[in-house]
């Protein structure tokens, strides 16, 4: 089973596409700096410690910065 499940995802962000590019984003960030923000992450790939950072709160998206 995938942890944290998309359902609790979209809890926290509210399109499926915005939750892909927040966690992609910050996945390339993890991979050239490799500054988790959580202590003991259960994935191994930065994909999944992003979205672990989504559903822990220390990694939002918000709406009022895009581009209109």
């Amino acid at each position: 089973m995938l942890y944290p499940s998309i359902d609790s995802l979209l809890l926290k962000i509210d399109s499926k596409y915005s939750l892909v590019s927040v966690a992609a984003k910050r996945a390339r960030e993890m991979q050239i700096k490799d500054n988790c923000m959580i202590a003991k992450p259960v994935s191994h790939k930065s994909v999944g410690r992003a979205l672990e950072e989504i559903y822990s709160g220390k990694l939002s998206y918000d709406h009022s910065s895009e581009v209109k």
